[in-house]
């Protein structure tokens, strides 16, 4: 989304975690996706990436200009990480014992809710102008049909109509796979 967002041009291969290239076990230490590959210069982490690639393509700007400002867009971004993003990765892949899953499931799902009043109060999440932040939120928002997460409707109004803006916006679609754009048509 960050790529699209800035208007940059790569090239993406798409790897199957269960049939990884040798090679990026050759430029990547964890062997992990994503990876980024830019000349001579090789980055892992979804964070690093994003950041590297918002300080070498500057225009627009996806985190604040004030230290304070990107500070908190940065322990944001850790917090969906840690509250979130490692639920969403254990319920994708979908293994373990029913019971980790269930309990995977409604946190991710208890988390979510408590939070959706946020969506309210700044046209993006917790800020006037589209972040980085949006880019972490937005696609975890987009799979919890595929995680069989349904929100309660009336109290989650305001993240509702965030969702329908952030899924329309044409970096977020040019950033979906097309197995992505399955899991919500």
């Amino acid at each position: 989304m960050v790529l699209a967002e800035k208007g940059v041009t790569v090239d993406i291969v798409d790897v199957d975690p269960n049939n990884k290239p040798e090679d990026l076990a050759e430029i990547n230490p964890y062997n992990s996706v994503p990876t980024l590959l830019d000349r001579d210069l090789v980055l892992y982490e979804s964070t690093v990436i994003m950041e590297y690639l918002d300080e070498r393509f500057p225009h627009p700007p996806l985190l604040p200009v004030y230290p304070v400002a990107r500070a908190q867009s940065r322990l944001l971004i850790h917090r969906i990480e840690k509250d979130w993003s490692h639920r969403v990765d254990l319920l994708m892949i979908g293994k373990g014992r029913e019971t980790v899953l269930t309990r995977a499931r409604k946190e991710l799902r208890e988390s979510i809710i408590s939070v959706a009043p946020i969506f309210g109060e700044k046209p993006f999440f917790m800020n006037d102008e589209f972040t980085l932040v949006d880019c972490c939120v937005t696609p975890i928002l987009w799979r919890l049909k595929v995680l069989d997460i349904k929100l309660p409707e009336r109290s989650t109004k305001a993240m509702q109509k965030y969702m329908q803006a952030m899924f329309e916006r044409p970096s977020f679609r040019d950033s979906l796979t097309e197995a992505e754009l399955e899991m919500n048509e």
